[in-house]
């Protein structure tokens, strides 16, 4: 499998390779310096956007695991009006009860 370095790296590697040149350093050794640090950038640039894409998988798991947590939220809110709504009527049913009992106590 080859590598295919762009040409701004090859610049950038062998801009690199002649600044730090021997004297005495042949054009073969600076050429292959200059691999070796084309490959060496190369590396990193794979390195940061493999990070790149974890921290966006991160990112993404974090806005879903909110979402379910806000909607939680909103699903027990829901649920506590329900419940006060169902806690209210059967003190409404026990209070019409002793009325009914209460007026048919009088009444016959």
């Amino acid at each position: 499998m080859t590598n295919k370095v762009s040409k701004e790296t090859q610049e950038q590697a062998l801009k690199v390779a002649k600044g730090r040149q021997k004297k005495g350093q042949s054009k073969e050794q600076t050429k292959l310096i200059a691999q070796g640090i084309e490959k060496g950038i190369s590396e990193y640039k794979k390195q940061q956007s493999k990070k790149s894409r974890e921290r966006d998988k991160d990112r993404k798991q974090q806005v879903k695991q909110k979402q379910r947590a806000d909607e939680e939220l909103a699903g027990v809110d829901k649920l506590s009006d329900v419940n006060s709504t169902t806690n209210k009527l059967p003190w409404l049913l026990l209070g019409l009860s002793w009325l009914g009992f209460i007026s048919y106590l009088l009444l016959s």
